[in-house]
């Protein structure tokens, strides 16, 4: 029982002046109640709604909404674009949304993708979680599906977002470090609530280095309620996939872009859209009737499942392209406004306890950030039908009303504005009892056989870079008992990954078992089948000094921009290079101002003179040698071939003469042909990414 006891004048003064110390004692509120409970939120019954006479949560979701202004607490640094979303079918069997129901609309739509952790002034390709919001401009009203790139979340009640988000923002001590989650505060955390082990899983994986925005899948996360005319409800998730595929960027390859270009997804996605080669969407959902909601071994009201591919498919409903980019960052996409409550009808939520805690949390973090309540009225938040309600005046009021009504009922303005009839939102009809407590359900304690099936999942490289990126992050704590109780958690998971993850950082690994690995997997969660036959957008390097071989250079050049690559000449020094041919070559860029990282794949051009002096360039043999270490595809035309074999690469020296191309452990080489044959093979390796089986642990770079 908490001693109640006399204040000491002292103390007394010291709270007056603002003086604060170190949190210490029994837990209170901000006007000094003993709170017996943060992690829970009141709720009706283990799994009803969240109760908004909860003043705990209020306060403290409150307080953390204005913690900072004006940038966001969290997704400060984003980038945006407007487009359109078209559905190939109706759907009004199982919504009333006319956006999702009739495949004639073409409903804009404003994508912002953020980060999470950093501010604005971070960098894009840290260790983060991806925002990707998008807000439609439907003929009913603005529907915000607000998501992110990862299918689940660290929690599972909003209550415990801002302990989440203290945790993994830079230390208060010393505001270090910035935009990371490799530090001690964060993982004290997540060993102490275990159900962010499935979480923790994703954002160890490549998932969490997107290789660029257009690459990208996008998750609404929750599990939303999908209402038709008939009134009838169907639970719905929702998915965004790229056209392009999923593609991620290496660790190593990542931290150097930090560096090279900290602009590197939101300058990849702006110039892809100036350059008209559009960034596409595939909007798909899984189904399910209300009747199966408990059929599952998890709980779909949490926030840290998924719900499994193979359980239920991902039917394709339409297409997003995004082909706009914003006239102004600060007015469009600094300005833009999300909020999970915003809704059309035919569209409703769920009790699960994160997503209800969102509806109270994003408006009120507008209200401060965006200066009052009249932010809907900033150009880029209007919705495109008509606005006409009883709202006056506030701080920011843009519009001027006329009359001299402005409530409802009223006999002076004609009634207007009047009451909707048939087109009215109207929530879906649930009943809901039960006694008010703050306790989670037990269907929701499991916390992870999902992490499991993650890990289970993915490719053998995949594994390889989860255990590399705990070592990372566990490496940069301090406290040795951070570590041992995230492994502790992990040997929950997998105990091999346990064991090797505690190899790595110093912590004893755990003897036994503390479960059996279950052995289910799930395709569809690697990125290693997720490839699209496509090189449309990817980046190519071509390396060219003076003496270069300048028609196979203009051939090469011209295959892949007609299949929609980028293709850059670098050389040692900017301005232009003489081919051996007489003609000269317009140089994009000199390579001291770029690097491999900002690639996805390198050719080193043919022409002895050209590649003489490639050859006794450090800077030329470290980008090819570099690019091969991040299983890049890498070519070679004519006499560029023996450059290649000078690099300590291996196996390039196994590879045979062909018939015009070798393709040997993900490296084309030419020699001689028109060069078809090679570009077909190029072509294919640029498709697929990265040659993840290719040998280069003993690789310098």
């Amino acid at each position: 029982m908490t001693e109640f006891r006399d204040h000491d004048a002292d103390a007394k003064d010291r709270q007056l002046d603002g003086v604060r110390t170190d949190s210490r004692g029994d837990l209170t509120t901000d006007n000094g109640v003993l709170i017996d409970d943060t992690d829970n939120s009141l709720g009706v019954g283990e799994r009803g709604p969240t109760l908004l006479e909860d003043f705990h949560f209020r306060e403290k979701m409150t307080r953390f909404d204005h913690e900072r202004i004006p940038e966001r607490v969290v997704h400060a640094r984003g980038a945006g674009a407007y487009g359109y979303f078209q559905p190939y079918a109706s759907l009004s069997r199982h919504t009333r949304a006319h956006f999702l129901s009739d495949p004639a609309v073409r409903t804009p739509v404003f994508v912002r993708f953020s980060t999470v952790a950093g501010s604005r002034g971070s960098a894009d390709t840290v260790r983060d979680v991806r925002g990707f919001a998008t807000k439609f401009y439907t003929q009913e009203g603005n529907y915000d599906l607000v998501g992110n790139n990862i299918p689940v979340f660290f929690i599972q009640d909003g209550i415990k977002f801002p302990d989440f988000v203290h945790a993994v923002k830079p230390e208060p001590h010393n505001e270090i470090p910035q935009a990371q989650s490799a530090h001690d505060t964060l993982w004290d955390f997540v060993g102490l609530q275990p159900e962010t082990m499935h979480m923790m899983m994703w954002m160890m994986s490549d998932r969490s280095i997107p290789r660029s925005y257009r690459t990208m899948q996008g998750f609404g996360v929750h599990t939303f309620r999908l209402v038709n005319d008939r009134g009838e409800g169907t639970f719905v998730k929702f998915h965004w996939r790229p056209v392009l595929g999923t593609h991620s960027l290496v660790w190593d390859e990542a931290q150097k872009i930090q560096g090279k270009d900290p602009d590197f997804n939101r300058r990849d996605l702006w110039d892809a859209i100036a350059q008209g080669r559009y960034p596409e969407y595939e909007l798909g959902v899984q189904l399910v009737p209300e009747s199966d909601e408990h059929k599952f071994d998890f709980d779909l009201l949490d926030a840290t499942k998924l719900l499994p591919e193979e359980e239920v498919a991902v039917t394709p409903v339409g297409r997003m392209v995004l082909n706009r980019n914003p006239d102004n960052y600060f007015a469009e996409t600094e300005q833009i406004a999300f909020h999970t409550a915003n809704v059309v009808p035919g569209i409703d939520f769920t009790n699960d306890p994160l997503l209800q805690a969102r509806n109270f949390s994003y408006l009120d973090t507008q209200l401060t950030r965006l200066g009052g309540p009249n932010f809907q009225q900033i150009p880029v938040n209007r919705p495109v039908n008509e606005v006409s309600n009883n709202q006056r005046d506030g701080s920011g009021q843009q519009l001027v009303h006329r009359g001299h009504t402005s409530y409802h009922p009223n006999s002076l303005g004609g009634g207007c504005p009047a009451l909707a009839d048939a087109n009215a939102y109207r929530h879906y009809q649930e009943r809901v009892d039960g006694v008010k407590i703050r306790k989670r359900s037990d269907s929701f304690q499991d916390h992870y056989s999902q992490a499991t099936l993650f890990y289970n999942s993915l490719a053998d490289w995949e594994r390889a870079h989860v255990v590399a990126a705990f070592r990372f992050e566990l490496g940069k704590c301090e406290d040795l008992r951070v570590r041992e109780r995230v492994v502790e958690n992990l040997n929950r998971v997998d105990h091999g990954l346990a064991v090797q993850v505690a190899s790595g950082i110093g912590v004893a690994p755990p003897a036994t078992a503390q479960v059996t690995n279950h052995g289910r997997r799930s395709p569809a969660l690697s990125q290693a089948g997720q490839a699209a036959d496509t090189v449309f957008g990817r980046q190519i390097a071509v390396l060219v000094a003076d003496g270069v071989g300048g028609d196979a250079v203009a051939a090469f050049r011209d295959a892949m921009t007609g299949r929609g690559a980028v293709v850059e000449l670098l050389a040692p020094v900017d301005g232009q290079v003489r081919a051996s041919n007489g003609s000269s070559l317009a140089v994009d860029r000199a390579m001291s101002t770029v690097a491999s990282v900002l690639y996805d794949a390198v050719l080193v051009a043919g022409g002895a003179d050209s590649v003489a002096t490639l050859g006794s360039d450090g800077g030329a043999l470290f980008f090819v040698t570099e690019a091969f270490k991040h299983a890049k595809p890498v070519a070679a035309l004519d006499e560029g071939v023996d450059l290649l074999g000078r690099l300590p690469l291996p196996r390039l020296r196994t590879a045979a003469d062909g018939d015009g191309v070798v393709v040997d452990q993900g490296v084309a080489t030419f020699r001689g042909g028109d060069g078809r044959e090679l570009h077909e093979a190029f072509a294919r390796l640029v498709a697929a990414h990265r040659v993840w089986d290719r040998d280069v642990a003993s690789v310098p770079a």
